[in-house]
């Protein structure tokens, strides 16, 4: 097939690649909204952002776009380049999370939390197979700890087990929430992610003129 036709059909596909992108990170930023109205645990980065919010009294989802924000920018010099969907993770997903906030009660009883955790969990492992399907550059986070893998030459799962242990332990001292909710998004965000990647992938995707930081393996990026 020529170049031209190459071209064409990437161009024909931007309309699904934008929609995953922004649908996702909607889509994440509900699903953390969830296992907030859960009280039963949150993600790792999230406890983090909860104990932020609970010190400071900004809303969560302007400390999660503050806190990107501050991470992006310990991507220059590890030398890593944004794409769309880094600045886009940035801007929409805590928009999303406190327009959901403002809307979901908190769940009273057991059986609404783990109804509201189990969703949370599933929606985010949907959201995350979304936005990084549409190949726009990763979240601020993940390119932290790719970036961090490269320049030390540790591996992803170590770099990532120290970013979150770390994030996590420091979210709780602060106050966020710890629970049953963030050990099973834990162990169980990795499966979903790649079953969700498989399923909205865009088919015989090129790699078009997307800015993603650079060597990054795939299982590096299934969390924000």
């Amino acid at each position: 097939m020529s170049e031209d036709s190459s071209e064409r059909r990437g161009t024909g596909r931007l309309p699904r690649r934008l929609t995953q992108l922004y649908g996702g990170l909607v889509l994440y930023g509900a699903s953390s909204a969830l296992l907030v109205r859960s009280g039963l645990g949150l993600e790792p980065w999230n406890v983090l952002h909860q104990g932020l919010a609970e010190r400071t009294g900004l809303s969560m989802g302007l400390v999660l776009t503050v806190v990107g924000a501050a991470v992006l920018l310990l991507w220059v010099p590890l030398r890593q380049r944004p794409g769309l969907g880094t600045v886009s993770n940035v801007l929409v997903i805590g928009a999303a999370m406190d327009a959901a906030l403002a809307v979901i009660p908190d769940a009273h009883g057991p059986a609404a939390r783990v109804a509201l955790m189990a969703a949370g969990i599933v929606l985010n492992g949907a959201a995350t197979g979304l936005y990084i399907a549409a190949r726009f550059g990763p979240g601020p986070r993940d390119g932290l700890m790719t970036g961090l893998h490269r320049r030390t030459g540790l591996s992803v799962r170590l770099v990532r087990t120290a970013i979150e242990i770390t994030v996590v332990a420091t979210g709780f001292v602060l106050g966020g929430t710890v629970g049953v909710g963030t050990l099973l998004y834990a162990v169980s965000i990795g499966p979903l992610a790649q079953v969700f990647l498989r399923v909205f992938a865009v088919p015989g995707a090129s790699g078009g003129s997307t800015v993603v930081a650079a060597g990054q393996p795939r299982r590096a990026i299934l969390r924000r």
